[in-house]
């Protein structure tokens, strides 16, 4: 029985290929295909189609119908009439197998004898699209042949009866195959079986047939309900508790204090291939343009302006409560908008992206293991290099409007770039000052004006164990900051200089990671920020170096587990020049160090929760603050 259903099996499948492989209409070779062929399904994604062949079968039944109806239409019933015996007899010549004739008179003589190889087609060439299936029907089925002028006309519209005699011809070779492989095959033994067979599973089969009514149905519902056709949701919701003590001398230890994170993504895809990514974000940090409620002025260690510290943790936002466009206040747990960017491909090896609401994190990939706001390191520091935080790089607002490039040079080496400005909707410069010489739009304005930023990546993999990208960043400020967010001294970047004064950045860092195994990497990143006065009346440079080296460990002690042990020096003055200070006044200087553990545990595929802590020994380069320490409890909630 099994080989009887074979053979007819096989039989259908070489009719409808008789079918395509006739001349009506040649299909774009991306329609004839195997049965893996890649589909480009409504989230883009691409998978394999077991479904594809018999889709294709009944696209070519189709339009062989509506081929030579719309081929009939053209001509009038009266010429049809006269052709119609010319019709049949060429539809006899071109399909059927030709029993060699002695020579003759009679129309018979002028038929072309069955041939025994395509190559014998004249119009035929291997370098057809159907030179292979040809081949195959004219070889060893035996039940196609040529012209009487040993042509195969493959581009030629068929009529309804070549199409009927060619049909009646192969099945008749098929009808001989399936005669010669499967008689007597079928005994009546053999249907009593299967009919008993089918009486005892009568049960079972309705239940699976109500089962796959039932999986139809919510099929249905689901395709009529679904969110987009284009577009996939996915969120981020960060709940953690922070407590911190140490801090500048005389302060008390700030209360324990309970925080959130909320993101929600749209990703768009309108070719498959391109993302429009707009993001959503609400938090409840507090911080605004001097600083107050948020745990580093609390801690005594921020920055007077924009509270700019060394105990900042990965998940806050560089400037939380504050539009550092406008210096207007945003409220807990204001809506807004932290992500809009377009990426697209425009060549092979080329991607072109573009927003107004971008990071440049969003372009250069973290090399880091420790990278990962949600689920990795749980400090500002250990997460990214600095040269990439430059100039509001990761502000976590999505601050500047950027437009940049992705180039694949080979599979091994990319090349990133990107020029973001952040105050690009701005046209006019405000002339009211915030502090002196500092105006509330401090950052300048329009698109080629003001702050803005040029920054670029060089990524590396010699082999799958290593990854090394390599950072340069240059930047211009309207105002005396580096725009990290990392260190109290980022601002006022220039000590003894005034705040309004404008600065130009040259930025390099270089970022290593090594994975020893499959479950422990060894990562880390150097830096050097290179500052200088941007007026004619000042006088004034100062370089600032970091580095940091850790393990990062996966599966520890339970799969999908990771832990981090890291070690490093944020931020420090290492030299001045001119009218700026090494170490401003008040403080005593001494070189800061981070210290760093921590351990996420995966509760389940959406639920992870991350303790840990971090100690600053120094901070903020002031030995006359004590060392501090950082603790956190993070769970983040994943959809």
């Amino acid at each position: 029985m099994a080989k009887y259903l074979l053979a007819s099996a096989s039989g259908m499948g070489f009719l409808c290929l008789i079918a395509g492989l006739s001349p009506v209409q040649a299909l774009p070779s991306s329609e004839i295909t195997d049965n893996n062929v890649a589909v480009n399904q409504d989230d883009g994604s691409s998978q394999k189609n077991d479904s594809h062949k018999s889709n294709l079968i009944n696209n070519i039944s189709s339009k062989l119908l509506i081929a030579n109806e719309s081929q009939q239409n053209l001509s009038s019933v009266n010429q049809q009439q006269k052709n119609q015996d010319l019709e049949v007899d060429s539809a006899v010549n071109f399909w059927q197998p030709i029993i060699p004739q002695p020579a003759s008179s009679s129309p018979s003589s002028y038929k072309l004898a069955q041939v025994t190889s395509v190559s014998q087609l004249s119009d035929v060439q291997p370098t057809d699209w159907a030179f292979q299936a040809l081949q195959s029907l004219v070889e060893r089925y035996g039940c196609i042949a040529g012209y009487p002028n040993q042509t195969y006309r493959g581009n030629r519209a068929m009529t309804r009866y070549e199409f009927a005699a060619g049909l009646n011809a192969c099945l008749e070779r098929i009808n001989e195959l399936i005669a010669t492989a499967t008689g007597d095959l079928v005994k009546k033994e053999d249907l009593a079986t299967l009919q008993k067979l089918q009486e005892q599973f009568a049960a079972e089969l309705t239940t699976l047939r109500g089962r796959v009514d039932a999986v139809e149905a919510r099929t249905a519902e689901l395709e009529a309900n679904q969110f987009s056709t284009t577009t996939k949701l996915n969120g981020e919701v960060i709940i953690a508790g922070v407590g911190a003590s140490g801090g500048a001398p005389n302060n008390s230890d700030p209360n324990i204090i309970l925080v959130n994170r909320v993101r929600l993504n749209l990703t768009t895809s309108f070719t498959g291939k391109d993302s429009l990514i707009t993001g959503l974000q609400a938090y409840n940090f507090l911080g605004g343009a001097d600083g107050q409620g948020s745990l580093q002025e609390s801690l005594g260690l921020a920055s007077p302006l924009l509270s700019a510290s060394s105990a900042r943790t990965s998940f806050e936002p560089q400037f939380p409560g504050l539009n550092v466009n406008t210096l207007s206040g945003v409220g807990a747990n204001s809506v807004q908008v932290y992500k809009l960017l377009y990426i697209f491909p425009v060549a092979n090896k080329l991607t072109l992206f573009g927003g107004t609401a971008a990071e440049t994190s969003d372009a250069f990939p973290a090399i880091t293991p420790f990278y990962g706001e949600g689920q990795e390191s749980i400090s500002r520091f250990a997460g990214l290099n600095p040269v990439v935080r430059i100039s509001g790089g990761t502000s976590g607002t999505g601050l500047a409007s950027a437009a940049g490039f992705i180039f694949n040079i080979s599979p091994n080496l990319d090349l990133r770039a990107l020029y973001g400005n952040p105050n690009a909707n701005l046209t006019q410069k405000s002339t009211t000052e915030a502090v002196p010489g500092v105006s509330t739009t401090p950052l300048g304005a329009g698109l080629f004006s003001g702050s803005s930023v040029i920054a670029t990546q060089l990524t590396f993999k010699p082999s799958p164990a290593f990854d090394i990208g390599l950072n340069y960043a240059h930047s211009y400020h309207e105002i005396n900051i580096l725009g990290t967010g990392l260190v109290s001294s980022d601002i006022g970047a220039l000590a003894g200089v005034a705040a309004g004064t404008p600065l130009t950045l040259n930025s390099v860092g270089g970022t290593l990671t090594w994975r020893l195994s499959p479950k422990i990497a060894l990562s880390g990143y150097g830096a050097a920020l290179f500052v200088d006065a941007a007026s004619n009346s000042v006088n004034a440079s100062t370089t600032f170096t970091s580095w940091m080296a850790g393990v990062h460990f996966r599966d520890l002690f339970k799969s999908g587990n990771t832990a981090g042990i890291l070690f490093g020096q944020p931020l420090f003055r290492s030299d001045t020049g001119g009218s700026a200070q090494l170490t401003p006044t008040g403080e005593n200087r001494a070189t800061p160090y981070h210290l760093e553990a921590y351990y996420r545990l995966q509760v389940s595929d959406n639920i992870s929760i991350t303790p840990g802590a971090f100690v600053l020994f120094n901070p903020e380069g002031n030995s006359n603050n004590e060392t501090t320490t950082v603790g956190v409890l993070r769970t983040t909630f994943t959809f």
